[in-house]
């Protein structure tokens, strides 16, 4: 099986400081594999949460599947992180801290067909990070239009 399903969410790069990542598994329904596969899902409103002490991933936007008759499953319902339990518990006190969040930077597919996500243990930037975020991308874009002339 072709492992080329890359969902990202560009949005997390720009707003936040990555600090630490996990690869999770998703719990999705039949629908919501074959929509990932076809590439129709948007990640850029997503956030994680903990409710009791499983993590749910919130505000994924899934498309319904084209093919599918009229059992289509919710667009944006709340579904659960497979996580290892060590990995859940050092998220969960981390995420507990005043200014880190978790954040889902990316959906793809494993050698298996297995869709997974990438979330991130991430802190806020503030405003003047994403100006210097804007000018170190900038600068960079200008050095490798020199380097190509």
């Amino acid at each position: 099986m072709k492992n080329d399903i890359q969902i990202k969410n560009k949005r997390a790069y720009f707003d936040y400081h990555i600090i630490d990542k996990y690869n999770a598994g998703l719990a999705l329904l039949g629908t919501e594999i074959k929509a990932i596969r076809q590439g129709k899902a948007n990640m850029t409103d997503a956030f994680c949460m903990f409710i009791g002490n499983i993590l749910y991933v919130r505000n994924l936007h899934i498309s319904e599947y084209s093919h599918s008759s009229f059992h289509h499953h919710e667009i944006k319902r709340d579904r659960a992180l497979l996580l290892h339990k060590k990995e859940l518990k050092k998220l969960k006190v981390k995420s507990e801290e005043k200014g880190y969040t978790i954040v889902p930077l990316r959906i793809f597919t494993n050698e298996r067909g297995f869709a997974k996500i990438e979330i991130a243990l991430a802190q806020g930037k503030k405003e003047f990070d994403k100006r210097d975020s804007i000018k170190d991308r900038e600068s960079k874009r200008e050095m490798d239009r020199a380097m190509k002339v």
